[in-house]
């Protein structure tokens, strides 16, 4: 009886960490500097990652000195910005859209997408932080 209940108690255990120590592992916006919004005005979209955990866009931008730059920007699950008007066919490869991100605190060139403004004017909002003005 006591072997049973010791090996309950385990199962249940288990089955919480199971449960509950994934949602713990999701990293959120710290990693991002959310009180400066950079823009990208004429981005080149490169490359479109459509796949959980985040919809990945990469682009490239000219810098102050007209250098090209790439950058990568991490927006939210498909299925959420699927909720906010987005479709997998919203970004293609070769679109040039307005980029408004949230970059990394490292300094890299990678953010936390904001929000898209398409070349017909259409705004598309990242999920969690898609509040840029």
């Amino acid at each position: 009886m006591k072997h049973r209940l010791i090996t309950s108690f385990l199962l249940a255990v288990a089955g919480f960490m199971m449960a509950y120590v994934p949602l713990l592992a999701h990293h959120g916006s710290t990693a991002y500097e959310t009180t400066k919004v950079l823009v990208f005005k004429d981005a080149m979209v490169t490359k479109v990652l459509w796949s959980n955990p985040h919809v990945v866009i990469t682009f490239d931008a000219k810098d102050d000195k007209g250098n090209v730059e790439h950058w990568n920007a991490e927006a939210g699950t498909p299925s959420t910005l699927k909720l906010s008007g987005w479709s997998q066919n919203s970004v293609q490869a070769g679109d040039m859209i307005a980029v408004y991100i949230y970059q990394s605190k490292t300094g890299n060139k990678v953010g936390r997408l904001s929000k898209i403004v398409l070349a017909d004017g259409t705004e598309l909002k990242d999920s969690a932080l898609g509040y840029a003005k």
